[in-house]
């Protein structure tokens, strides 16, 4: 049995991008490395923001570009009864709590948090109006969480005034994203997660989460983001173009020099399962965090 269990989770909410290559690139050297296993996993559980056919076309560009995976391919929207058992859990130990606020309710009286709104808790108590549709939001304390980042160090953060209590399953009756992720890790016994860096603030309260279930915590490291000229993260929403199967080798020997490794030996006329062969032996993590600290002393 292997020690380290990665995983790899994109949202079929539209075609693989440069940005995502990057981070899938950084998990699979990270899992392949340390003779561990990598799977992989389809965050599909925002149906409205789905793409019809993206999931499809995510493993068949990845299998393209040379990615192995191990096991077969988890899909969250099959997942619902087992995120219910667990938001259950919650339930029984009144660790969560229903919740019918209205987002302009919420907005009104609310004051500003890292990502947005804080809920100020009005439901706590006692549903707060007649409306059918409830939330259920996890009950966060006062207490400050540290946790450390592989490439980013230490971070910390207050969960009640950074992010108050947060959604755990949606009015519409859909779970969130926090819920999801932590059971999917905690089933699929992940030891090590590699993904993007603007899923850092979501961290904390992953880590929150686990500790109330009473699952173990993986270690994290965060990948920098790809961004475009404007200096906007390179996603779907700012129409990213899609990687090609056609150039798969220069578009992998460009994550790798996004990823701090010296690739002046590559070349685009190369298979890919050569590159791929040539990239498990010079991979190191340290390549991403000098990056990190360059780009620091370069602001200041």
């Amino acid at each position: 049995m292997t020690d380290y269990i990665g995983r790899y989770a994109p949202s079929p909410t539209g075609p693989l991008h440069f940005g995502s290559l990057v981070t899938a690139v950084a998990s699979y050297l990270e899992a392949k490395t340390q003779s561990g296993k990598w799977l992989l996993r389809m965050e599909d559980l925002d149906k409205p923001r789905e793409m019809p056919g993206a999931a499809d076309e995510i493993l068949r560009t990845l299998e393209s570009y040379g990615f192995e995976w191990d096991g077969e391919v988890v899909y969250q929207s099959q997942r619902s009864d087992l995120y219910q058992s667990y938001l259950d859990q919650l339930i029984d130990k009144q660790r969560v709590y229903p919740c019918n606020c209205s987002r302009r309710e919420i907005a009104d009286i609310a004051h500003a948090g890292i990502e947005g709104p804080i809920y100020p808790g009005s439901c706590r108590h006692g549903l707060s109006s007649h409306r059918q549709q409830i939330a259920w939001r996890l009950r966060v304390d006062s207490d400050r969480l540290v946790f450390s980042d592989r490439v980013y160090g230490n971070f910390q953060h207050h969960l009640k005034n950074d992010f108050g209590d947060f959604i755990l399953k949606r009015a519409d009756g859909l779970f969130a994203y926090q819920l999801a992720v932590v059971v999917d890790d905690a089933e699929q016994g992940i030891t090590h997660v590699v993904r993007g860096a603007d899923l850092l603030n979501s961290t904390s309260r992953q880590i929150y989460l686990q500790q109330q279930l009473g699952v173990s915590t993986p270690s994290y490291t965060h990948i920098p983001l790809v961004k475009n000229a404007q200096g906007e993260k390179l996603s779907k929403q700012t129409a990213a173009p899609a990687i090609k199967d056609k150039e798969a080798t220069a578009q992998l020997i460009n994550a790798l020099f996004f990823l701090g490794l010296d690739v002046t030996a590559l070349s685009s006329a190369m298979p890919v399962s050569t590159l791929w062969q040539w990239a498990l032996p010079h991979w190191q993590l340290s390549g991403v965090q000098k990056k990190i600290i360059q780009k620091n002393s370069e602001k200041s």
